[in-house]
């Protein structure tokens, strides 16, 4: 009869280990899985499809706006291409006739540069510039439309 109990306490106990072996390394796998997958999701962006470049006004002067009011006699002169996601029903390129996304994106941004300071436009902001164009024309198009946002010529007189 002693030798039953001990069969019993030996038979928990060995049980009672691989419970606890299967919560170890499950516990185990699953920091490691969830480790592993964040440190690759940080060091590479997710892959976008590419983008459409549109250059917004002129195709060699770009936009001239008067900026600080009408009475303030400054001008802006400044390139502006936007890189946009493909829209899926776009219309195919090549026609003379603007499509909705430039005449849209291009009033977004016209009105945008209007409504700036002069102070607005020193070096030190053309980041929060390009940050603020994008959610105006993003805005405007009714969806997160624009990746990148790129300033190629900048004369303020």
């Amino acid at each position: 009869m002693a030798e039953e109990g001990g069969r019993k306490y030996s038979v928990m106990l060995i049980v009672g280990l691989i419970v606890v072996g299967l919560i170890l390394a499950g516990g185990i796998s699953y920091f490691i899985a969830t480790k592993v997958i964040s440190a690759k999701a940080d060091g590479k962006p997710a892959p976008r499809e590419p983008g459409v470049f549109l250059k917004l006004g002129d195709p060699k002067d770009g936009l001239i706006v008067n900026i600080g009011g009408v009475t303030s006699g400054r001008y802006l002169k400044i390139g502006v291409i936007l890189e946009l996601k493909p829209a899926k029903n776009a219309p195919p390129a090549g026609g003379k006739a603007a499509s909705p996304d430039e005449i849209k994106s291009l009033d977004a941004v016209v009105q945008l540069l209007r409504s700036q300071k002069v102070e607005d436009f020193e070096p030190s902001r053309q980041e929060r510039l390009k940050d603020l164009i994008k959610s105006e024309v993003n805005r405007a198009l009714g969806e997160e439309r624009v990746y990148e946002v790129f300033i190629t010529n900048f004369v303020l007189q």
